[in-house]
């Protein structure tokens, strides 16, 4: 027995037009799936009754990374904690080949990021790297990370 591949990661929303506003037409995922589940099989699965519950698929452009994303609507919900040291907190990180042009465009529409600004690493295996922590409508972290440039030989 063992992992065989990666099929993708899931976050809950609590608006999810809101999250395709942000995930779609901000940062430029594709929709591969819009629809709603419910039911046994999905009870058995989350150990509870999850009421009804749209699920959306997005692919990550360039790779074969996909994002799922709930807005159960049914039943009482609860936000998660946003704080990167909290210990159960996640994020995402995708690559990107202009950070402060993207988290520009996330401001102007109304998003915000964690430290305000696109930083370049100084040191480490990354320097040279830029990246920022953009927070989603629901305060889930996404990485913007830009690749260091490669310098001409």
């Amino acid at each position: 027995m063992s992992v065989t591949g990666f099929f993708h990661s899931g976050v809950t929303v609590s608006d999810m037009d809101e999250s395709l506003r942000f995930y779609r037409d901000v940062l430029g995922l594709e929709v591969i799936s819009d629809g709603w589940t419910g039911g046994p099989s999905a009870a058995r699965v989350w150990g509870m009754d999850p009421g009804k519950v749209r699920i959306v698929f997005l692919r990550v452009p360039g790779s074969d990374t996909v994002l799922e994303f709930f807005d159960f609507q049914t039943i009482e919900r609860h936000p998660a904690s946003a704080r990167p040291c909290d210990y159960g907190a996640g994020h995402m990180c995708l690559y990107v080949d202009d950070a402060e042009a993207l988290h520009a465009r996330a401001v102007e529409e109304g998003f915000r990021s964690r430290g305000g600004e696109v930083v370049t690493i100084e040191q480490g295996p990354h320097s040279g790297a830029k990246a920022v922590y953009l927070v989603d409508p629901d305060g889930y972290h996404v990485e913007l990370y830009q690749k260091p440039a490669v310098a001409a030989a």
